[in-house]
């Protein structure tokens, strides 16, 4: 993996890359998202990240504005509204 430059990360954090998800109580799955902002406070049913332990800790409210990275790949919310950023 080489060392991305300066539009290239301007770009992925603008969600250009691959796009944006934006999304409240419909399950998210199939998908592959590195970042996922929640617009308004949320409450997280469900979630897998791929290479990760604990993920089930994060069924649990979130609150906005906050964002969670990783290689997300399915998660489902009872309640709120996120936009998922895609690979």
């Amino acid at each position: 993996m080489g060392i991305k430059n300066t539009q290239a990360l301007l770009s992925e954090q603008l969600g250009q890359l691959g796009g944006v998800d934006i999304f409240t109580t419909a399950a998210q799955t199939g998908k592959d998202y590195y970042a996922i902002f929640f617009v308004k406070e949320s409450i997280i049913s469900a979630i897998t990240i791929t290479d990760s332990t604990g993920a089930s800790n994060l069924l649990t409210t979130v609150t906005a504005g906050m964002t969670i990275f990783g290689k997300i790949t399915a998660i489902t919310l009872t309640s709120g509204l996120a936009i998922a950023y895609k690979n």
